[in-house]
């Protein structure tokens, strides 16, 4: 049976995944992760949404050092001495790390945050994109073939 993989999916899903369990990240059903994502490609283009309510932008710090793109956020607590009848949304400094594969460009990310939803857009480095070879064939005139 032949699979189609996508080594930059693969290897993010798996780095991420490590990154989490080391850092103790990962939300169980009992305390979800203060910061949920999704992400996917969408051409020569990889999305990352982050999801941050009631998190100021001015608090969000978002660091890349070679292939590793650190998230931090802030939820402050209440400033209030009010009598709390219900606390389930996380309070304090969110970290998250998202490890990403080489042939995706870290120089060019582009990040904006909208509706409490952090998201990134990295695309593809031009390395890791297709392109054509041509090959030189004693006697005739160059020959252009697809790599």
């Amino acid at each position: 049976m032949l699979m189609r993989t996508d080594p930059i999916r693969e290897s993010f899903r798996d780095l991420d995944r490590l990154a989490q369990l080391a850092i103790g990240g990962n939300g169980t059903l009992a305390r979800p992760s203060a910061m949920p994502m999704d992400a996917w490609r969408d051409g020569d283009t990889f999305h990352v949404e982050l999801d941050l309510p009631g998190v100021d932008p001015g608090s969000i710090d978002l660091d890349v050092e070679r292939n590793v793109v650190t998230v931090k956020a802030e939820r402050r607590a209440r400033a209030s001495d009010a009598e709390l009848i219900a606390a389930e949304r996380p309070r304090g400094v969110f970290s998250r790390q998202l490890v990403l594969g080489d042939s995706l460009d870290t120089e060019r990310i582009e990040a904006s945050y909208d509706a409490g939803v952090l998201s990134l857009a990295i695309p593809v480095a031009e390395r890791a994109k297709p392109r054509r070879i041509e090959i030189a064939q004693p006697g005739e005139g160059r020959a252009t073939i697809t790599a």
